[in-house]
């Protein structure tokens, strides 16, 4: 029996993206320790966490429902569950509601409504938006899109304060300038599948200097807001080093890849993306807790 289900569970999981989930998570916590000026209640970080968690699952079946066509077509995507049927449409239309209805419950009853309410906003902005309009008409799809890969910043402020200042949005920009030179930084190598699926992804309907200018504009603009919100949150020197030292490295990487555009090195700034989002992140509780003298 339980070697029937495990398929399907596999299925339900790999629906959700967890890979993804995990990444939407870095940039939930730190901020509420910001916020907090200190460590928050561990009750609140895991209400935070796990509606957090949820509301991304939900987002992200939704995203599976909507692309199974696209992803059909696409080698990176083609054993999805609803591709080669472990789970069936209808079966992850259903999960996905009932995911996002137990994580507003969740949000609203352990934290506040304003945070509730940010969860639904973004995975109605992701699915709405971005999957079912920008993606397969647009260019700028990952650009204006990333917004709700962003949202989870405001999510976790929220959470904590149930209200919204400054630092909270300076943060949301950060990740939403980080979201599209990491994106194309992985449809470079992946640029033929957009192209066999007929989605107008940036590496494969520019020219590749165009991809690099934009690539390198929006990384310029995530350093500099890397920089004021250490001034906006009166960040000490941690947070200092880790954003100059993290923000030369990733730019480096990008230097490279404008030496050396292969798809080795497009995969080497995808990950430096993720590793200096996820350090400067880290970088804004570390600072907050050695301020405290822990």
């Amino acid at each position: 029996m339980l070697a029937t289900l495990r398929p399907t569970l596999r299925g339900y999981v790999a629906l959700t993206k967890p890979r993804i989930i995990e990444l939407l998570l870095v940039t939930t916590v730190p901020p509420m320790f910001v916020a907090e000026r200190g460590v928050p209640s561990l009750m609140l970080l895991l209400v935070a966490v796990g509606g957090g968690t949820l509301s991304a699952a939900g987002a992200n079946t939704f995203n599976m429902f909507i692309d199974r066509d696209i992803d059909a077509k696409m080698a990176r995507t083609a054993q999805r569950p609803l591709v080669v049927g472990t789970v069936s449409p209808r079966a992850a239309l259903v999960y996905g509601l009932v995911l996002e209805a137990a994580a507003f419950g969740i949000l609203w009853l352990g934290a506040n409504l304003l945070a509730a309410l940010l969860a639904l906003s973004a995975c109605l902005f992701y699915v709405f938006v971005y999957t079912l309009w920008l993606k397969r008409w647009s260019a700028q799809n990952i650009v204006i899109g990333g917004a709700a890969g962003a949202a989870p910043v405001l999510v976790g402020w929220a959470a904590v304060t149930g209200s919204l200042s400054l630092e909270a949005w300076i943060a949301f920009a950060m990740v939403f300038f980080w979201t599209p030179p990491h994106f194309w930084a992985l449809a470079i190598r992946y640029a033929k599948d957009y192209d066999a699926a007929d989605v107008p992804m940036l590496p494969s309907v520019a020219s590749e200097r165009s991809v690099l200018v934009q690539m390198t504009l929006h990384t310029a603009v995530l350093i500099g807001l890397s920089l004021w919100f250490a001034v906006a949150a009166d960040m000490a020197g941690l947070y200092w080093m880790v954003a100059l030292a993290g923000g030369a490295a990733f730019g480096w990487q990008l230097i490279m890849l404008w030496r050396e555009l292969t798809l080795r090195q497009a995969m080497r700034v995808f990950h430096a993306s993720i590793a200096y989002l996820g350090l400067l992140f880290a970088a804004m509780a570390v600072d907050v807790v050695v301020r405290l003298g822990w």
